[in-house]
Formats: structure tokens, C-alpha cells, sequence
């Protein structure tokens, strides 16, 4: 089973859309399961997880409604509010549903030590009693704050989105592979190649700009803690959705296939316990 880990969905109004500013004028329209199931079928894609994009337990809510209905939606990455003081009480309202699989938080527009907020830090302990991972989203300057975060936490499920989205325009590699080598030394920490696209330049170089930053990924959490993913609807805003897998897939074609198996599907599987 090949699984897309990282896609998502939504009704677009410019309110509650506020970040998809000109660059990506493309996204200002709806985003819904019957338009990726197209892509997944042709990509031989059996299934995916689907990702908060707003901070609203509403949308966690919706996305289980929609899992309901599309049953290749393998499962959700909802949003609660984990400062809350009454986050377990949040969490008791999914604890049925074996669709919700974990929690985001989108800390990357967060002061940069949000991460290690007494209040955020007590929520995502109660995540333990409820069997939810947690994603982190973030950027490279954020690195070392990660890296304090998931230190407090060794047995809990964590995954970095999309490789804390890598310098790949400007090609500053050094500071950023450090930071992932040592986030990578907690063996509970695991990684999405997704996102890649966006932060590279399709027009200048071709998927090839890509292949330095996933030799540092596997070198890092080697393909057990590697998974696939593709960030759409973003990544149309740079590429298409086959270009956007693609920047990882030509490079895991060089891999054994025990290695693809388990980052096209197996290594999702087994995080977010899928049956």
C-alpha cells in the first residue's frame, strides 16, 4: 500500500485564507477529496492523510466528516487547542473515532520559542493518554527549539513536516542538515519528504535541486522514518501533484525495494498505526 502523507482540503474564503497571497492566486478555490482521488488513482496512491491547514477544532470536525465519506482518506491530522486548560476535555470528543490520528499545531508562524510554552507543553503531554502523534511544522531557524522539544517527550509519535522546509534556493545547506542531524537522534522522531517543491525553484534547476537535502534526510533517519508526501493542493502552486512526488520518488528509484516499500507507504503505516 503506497500512501500520500501529507495532503489537504478546504472550502477557500479569502478570510479564513489569508496566506495564499498572489504568489499562489492558483489556490483561491475550493480543494476537496473528489479532485485528489484522480491523482491518487494515477499515481497508483492507495491512500492519504489529510492535514489541518486552519486552527479550528470546526475543521477537525469537517475532515472527519469527510474521512467518513472517502474512505481512502487513511486518516486525519486535526487541531486542538493544546494551551487550552480543558485540551484533554478537546481531546475526549475524538477518542472513538479511529480516523483522527494525530494533531498540528502550525508553530512555523509562532515566536520561534512557541515550541517550549509551559501551556503548549502540557497539552501535548495529555496527547499520550489519547494515543495522538503530533506534527511539527516549522522552519530551519526553529531547528534547535525542536530539537529542546522533543527531548522532553521520548516515548511520545513525533513527525517533522516537510523536512523544516530546507534552504533549497539559496543552497545553505550546512546550518539546516546540523539541525536535522541531531532532531534526527531521537529515535520517536520521524520525517515527511514532503514540500520540497515550494521551496525550490522548478524554473530554475529541475527535481536534481533536491537530491542533496534528501541525502541528508536519509542519511538521518534512513527510510524507516521516512515517508512520502506531497503537500497538496500546495504544491500546485509551484508543479503539479505527479512533478511534486516525483522530487522524492526519482530519487528513492536509486533505492532498494525494501527502501521504497517502506517510504512509499509502510514507514505511514506503521507511525499512525493504520490497519
Amino acid at each position: 500500500m503506497y500512501i500520500d502523507s501529507h495532503v489537504h482540503f478546504w472550502n477557500y474564503n479569502d478570510r479564513e485564507y489569508s496566506w495564499i497571497d498572489d504568489s499562489m492566486a492558483s489556490l483561491r478555490r475550493d480543494f476537496l477529496p473528489a479532485e485528489l482521488k484522480v491523482h491518487l488513482d494515477s499515481n497508483n496512491i492507495s491512500g492519504c492523510i489529510a492535514v489541518q491547514v486552519r486552527q479550528s477544532e470546526q475543521e477537525t470536525h469537517w475532515f472527519l466528516d469527510l474521512a467518513a465519506q472517502n474512505p481512502f482518506i487513511l486518516g486525519i491530522v486535526g487541531w486542538v487547542d493544546l494551551r487550552s486548560p480543558n485540551v484533554a476535555h478537546q481531546l475526549e470528543k475524538f477518542r472513538t473515532n479511529p480516523k483522527l490520528v494525530g494533531i498540528r499545531h502550525i508553530v512555523q508562524s509562532e515566536p520561534d520559542d512557541f515550541l517550549l510554552d509551559p501551556a503548549f507543553l502540557r497539552g501535548i503531554a495529555v496527547l499520550k493518554d489519547f494515543d495522538f502523534t503530533y506534527d511539527i511544522l516549522i522552519y530551519p531557524r526553529q531547528l534547535a527549539t525542536a530539537i529542546r522539544f522533543v527531548e522532553k517527550f521520548p516515548s511520545h509519535r513525533f513527525v517533522l513536516d516537510h523536512l523544516s522546509k530546507p534552504p533549497v534556493r539559496s543552497r545553505e545547506i550546512r546550518e539546516w542538515a546540523k539541525g536535522i542531524r541531531e532532531l534526527a537522534q531521537f529515535p520517536n522522531l520521524f520525517c515527511k519528504l514532503s514540500g520540497l517543491v515550494t521551496e525550490g525553484d522548478l524554473s530554475v534547476a529541475g527535481i536534481e535541486q533536491f537530491i542533496p537535502y534528501l541525502e541528508i534526510a536519509f542519511e538521518s533517519f534512513g527510510p524507516e522514518r521516512l515517508m512520502i508526501g506531497s503537500d497538496w493542493p500546495v504544491c500546485t502552486a509551484s508543479t503539479s501533484y505527479e512533478v511534486a512526488l516525483d522530487a522524492s520518488r526519482t530519487f528513492l528509484q536509486r533505492q532498494s525495494p525494501e527502501t521504497q516499500d517502506a517510504v512509499m507507504g509502510k514507514t505511514a503505516k506503521r507511525f499512525w498505526r493504520l490497519p
